[in-house]
């Protein structure tokens, strides 16, 4: 790996972790020394990127720091087409329209090169075979962005309606179905919402008493999830 990939590789990797990361770990990711992190850690803080820490403690990228121009390997590429294309498959109208645009910006910063590898990308994405979805689910992932209450009628898997209210906090998007992810007030727990059988969706304008950020945690956790994980 050449020098330069590998300064871009270590920013990428201090960028994708929350809380401080030790030389060693570092090391082992890139395969490199910990000598060689050590000499690449003072290089990229004189070349202006602000990452706090020092020896025998950890270090970590400070937010707000820009990468570098977009520079992308092959499979990198055809991890971001193939993403992408996955969301303007299985989306809805709104979430497929910015996924399109998303690759379209990538695209009109790259070098003329990667640009055509990312116009030629040969994985595809095949037509979803999941129910239809009545609820508007630009409006569910508006209530989470604004940690609002939502009234659902809900349909369950015996065709029952029930009337909910809830605090939702993520969504999960599966091979054949989307789930809303929320705190049921009617439960006193937490539950999950296939979409396709929420019938009606109100939010009702009032945020919920606690943090979405907390709510995941304790979701995660409950349910044996990484913290990192995706």
């Amino acid at each position: 790996m050449a020098r330069s990939e590998r300064l871009l590789a270590l920013l990428q990797l201090l960028r994708r972790h929350r809380r401080p990361v030790t030389a060693q770990a570092l090391a082992d990711a890139l395969e490199i020394s910990v000598r060689t992190v050590y000499r690449d850690i003072a290089s990229l803080q004189l070349q202006g990127a602000d990452i706090a820490g020092e020896a025998g403690i950890g270090y970590q990228l400070r937010p707000g720091f820009l990468l570098p121009p977009l520079m992308f390997a092959e499979e990198e590429i055809e991890a971001l087409v193939l993403g992408m294309r996955w969301v303007e498959k299985r989306a809805d109208a709104r979430l497929a329209g910015a996924a399109g645009n998303a690759l379209a910006k990538v695209a009109a910063v790259l070098p003329d090169d990667l640009r055509r590898r990312l116009d030629d990308e040969t994985l595809l994405v095949g037509p979803a075979a999941a129910p239809a979805i009545e609820v508007d689910m630009a409006a569910l992932r508006d209530a989470i962005r604004r940690q609002s209450k939502l009234a659902l009628r809900y349909r369950d898997a015996d065709g029952g309606d029930s009337q909910r209210v809830v605090w939702p906090f993520a969504l999960g998007f599966f091979e054949k179905t989307q789930v809303l992810a929320a705190w049921c007030e009617l439960r006193q727990d937490f539950r999950h919402f296939r979409c396709d059988r929420i019938g009606r969706c109100d939010s009702l304008d009032e945020r919920y008493p606690r943090r979405r950020q907390s709510l995941l945690k304790e979701w995660r956790q409950l349910l044996g999830i990484a913290a990192d994980a995706p």
